[in-house]
């Protein structure tokens, strides 16, 4: 059995833009800075801390996104996206906001991914501009070893 965290792992989510303004939004991704992982016969489990989620770049967008941005994004993220409570995946299972919904990750011991569909887990995903601007609601979460 093989055992990750952030000080051999990196754990990522990354959104992408939609609707009518989407080229005035950033695609982001966050880091995961609190997290561990075991891997063993080709199955990947974990648990994360919601709170411990950090914006490392937005792109695109009509300007720059600035350290204030992504403190306001990462205040969005613990007061109104997500409900605090660990987010977990067992036996290819994610509980996130207190719901759990099957999801496929795939990881070869070096790399993995998933997609998630915020809706499944009763996430609206964000909106702005009268809803001119939101994230995608599928978000996709990557882990890669540093080895």
């Amino acid at each position: 059995m093989a055992t990750y965290g952030p000080e051999d792992a990196t754990l990522t989510v990354h959104t992408k833009r939609a609707g009518a303004a989407a080229k005035a939004g950033h695609d982001l991704t966050i880091l995961v800075e609190r997290w561990s992982a075991t891997y063993e016969d080709g199955t990947l489990d974990f648990e994360a801390d919601p709170r411990s989620l950090r914006v490392l770049k937005g792109e695109g967008g009509i300007g720059t996104l600035g350290d204030e941005e992504k403190a306001g994004i990462k205040e969005t993220l613990e007061d109104e996206i997500l409900d605090g409570s660990p987010i977990t995946y067992r036996g290819g299972e994610l509980t996130l906001n207190g719901v759990t919904h099957p999801v496929a990750f795939t990881f070869d011991g070096t790399e993995g991914r998933a997609e998630v569909k915020q809706t499944d887990f009763k996430i609206k995903p964000y909106s702005a501009l009268f809803g001119t601007l939101k994230v995608a609601d599928v978000v996709e979460v990557k882990v890669r070893t540093n080895g």
